[in-house]
């Protein structure tokens, strides 16, 4: 007895014509300073279809259009966090916490750190746990901004929650110090203590924007594998601005695969990928 065949269709990757492709990376520059590379392109296709299909619109074009007209839609948070990475790790570049420890020993409290690319959480977490392991009274001598532009990732970050999985580049002893292990139906996550969430203000931020709403200056900031996302006008005036927010002797720690020296003579190179604010 024959078996009948059938083909199953599978759906037709949507497409992004070129007018509307450049359209979506003007659009995503403007407002954040994204830049959206053209290797990009089945991923921005794939994004703006759901986007638009999510709000009742037959094109991707009408997609873009609502959202030039609707400046101060939420659909604005989605369309920016589809668009951003947020590939992070717990003590990820493990060199630059030991200059963090041995850095603040030397500064005078209150001591303040911006982390200007917070992401899920998982850098602001390790600063923290760094500060508490190299400071007599971190909880109340030092604070962590933490700032990111993508909602849904500060979100997670806010929560502290991650699975086991995730925690395996924390030391054990400062696992069992600052987490705590789910049971029964939380089995497989970890927690962190309010020792380490209680030292950082989770708070969205553009870097783009106008005004950065920082209440001190700072004697740290970290920005590590984001400025490759912009282009070198934006990263000069970032860097310009970093530099204003910053005490006397403070630190800027950059990602592994970027370089500022070219860029302004605000910052000069201490070390390999850790700037100190000029005199």
């Amino acid at each position: 007895m024959s078996v009948p065949h059938y083909q199953y269709l599978i759906p037709a990757q949507p497409e992004v014509g070129q007018d509307d492709f450049e359209r979506a990376a003007r659009i995503l520059k403007r407002r954040a300073g994204i830049l959206l590379g053209d290797h990009k392109r089945e991923m921005a296709a794939r994004t703006l279809s759901m986007r638009g299909k999510r709000l009742h619109l037959a094109s991707i074009s009408e997609y873009l259009q609502f959202l030039e007209q609707n400046q101060a839609s939420d659909e604005w948070d989605h369309f920016i966090n589809a668009f951003t990475i947020n590939h992070t790790a717990f003590f990820r570049e493990q060199h630059h916490f030991e200059i963090l420890s041995d850095f603040v020993r030397t500064r005078k409290t209150p001591l303040h750190v911006w982390c200007s690319a917070a992401s899920t959480g998982e850098e602001p977490y390790t600063i923290a746990m760094t500060l508490q392991e190299s400071m007599p009274s971190a909880s109340t001598q030092a604070s962590i901004w933490a700032t990111d532009i993508d909602t849904q990732a500060l979100e997670r970050a806010r929560r502290g929650v991650y699975s086991l999985e995730r925690v395996k580049t924390v030391p054990e002893p400062y696992l069992k110090k600052y987490f705590h292990r789910g049971k029964d139906a939380k089995a497989g996550l970890a927690r962190v203590k309010p020792i380490l969430h209680d030292m950082i203000r989770f708070e969205q931020l553009n870097l783009l924007a106008p005004v950065w709403p920082a209440e001190q200056k700072f004697d740290v900031i970290f920005c590590r594998n984001t400025m490759i996302y912009f282009d070198k006008q934006a990263q000069t005036r970032i860097l310009e601005r970093f530099a204003a927010t910053m005490k006397k002797g403070g630190l800027l720690f950059a990602g592994h695969s970027e370089n500022f020296t070219y860029l302004t003579k605000v910052f000069q190179l201490r070390g390999q990928t850790v700037y100190t604010l000029a005199p």
